[in-house]
């Protein structure tokens, strides 16, 4: 059974959700890629930095 950590959750959902923002979002291939690569590394950054401040908080 897969059982991923938190962490790996997070990366899936972002990868999953890019590629749809990717090709919903945008016309041509490289803009798809593009975009998908941006939402990617926004989605995996602000679920890093959120961990932080959390940990921060709850210190």
């Amino acid at each position: 059974m897969f059982r991923p950590s938190h962490f790996a959750a997070v990366v899936l959902f972002a990868l999953f959700a890019s590629v749809v923002f990717g090709i919903t979002q945008r016309e041509t291939p490289r803009r798809m890629v593009r975009y998908g690569l941006y939402c990617f590394a926004l989605f995996t950054g602000s679920a890093i930095v959120l961990s932080w401040v959390m940990f921060l908080i709850a210190r």
